[in-house]
């Protein structure tokens, strides 16, 4: 009898610590990890230009509806979990959201000041709500609630750190799938086979091997990101309150 599938969307914005989570359940030797499905139809619709993009846009689909019709469908032999990390900045507007409803849906959230901060650090431009996808988030929040009348997983980037065993059972249990102590550790090297693991943002992730003690920042927040740092902190407790605890 084959095993129940699984599928998991994890729904975070930049700098939420979701590629080290994403590495974490790589580490599961019944599960199948993929980092940020919609990257290239990103990519290809976007005026941006990041690293590799050529080579990207040549090795990977980037018609949305075919890439969705992968992430609800795929199997893999000896695999019974199937875990996305979604950015959810990527998931832009002309992206129906219908099928967000065959996954299991969670999200990971992260204290706004941190962050602002961390994003700031790595890409010296400046973070707004449509790059932090931050009403996106809050908009899908809602609708996964509103269509399964009950709260999703939602689980902060501090605990996480603080207490990676303890917080990562509490999602497995939400999940209903066994927690595996496999998710605590893991071999340095990059997160996935994609292209974009060699990015310099994944550097931290591609030398770890466990979640590290979270070590807040000191930084101040410059004055014009005050409103920002309003809007997403509005957003986030809005969550905060329902992580898993």
């Amino acid at each position: 009898m084959e095993p129940e599938v699984k599928r998991i969307a994890m729904w975070a914005s930049p700098r939420c610590l979701s590629t080290v989570l994403l590495r974490s359940w790589s580490s599961r030797p019944d599960t199948f990890v993929q980092d940020e499905p919609l990257y290239p139809h990103y990519l290809f619709i976007s005026d941006r230009q990041d690293p590799e993009q050529a080579e990207i846009l040549a090795q990977y689909e980037t018609d949305w509806r075919k890439i969705i019709t992968q992430v609800t469908t795929r199997t893999s032999p000896n695999k019974s979990i199937y875990y996305y990390k979604f950015m959810v900045y990527r998931l832009l507007p002309h992206i129906e959201t219908h099928w967000v409803h065959q996954l299991t849906n969670c999200f990971l959230i992260r204290d706004p000041r941190e962050m602002i901060l961390s994003y700031l650090k790595l890409w010296g431009t400046t973070p707004t709500l449509e790059s932090l996808g931050t009403l996106r988030l809050k908009k899908l929040f809602n609708q996964v609630c509103e269509f399964n009348s009950q709260i999703p997983p939602v689980v902060d980037a501090k605990d996480l750190l603080e207490n990676p065993k303890r917080t990562l059972s509490l999602l497995c249990a939400a999940l209903e799938i066994d927690f595996d102590k496999a998710m605590l550790s893991w071999p340095n090297g990059n997160p996935t086979n994609d292209v974009w693991s060699k990015y310099h943002w994944y550097d931290t992730v591609r030398n770890s091997t466990t979640f590290h003690p979270d070590k807040p920042k000191t930084e101040v927040i410059p004055p014009e990101l005050h409103d920002l740092l309003k809007q997403c902190n509005q957003v986030y407790q809005e969550l905060y309150q329902h992580r898993l605890v």
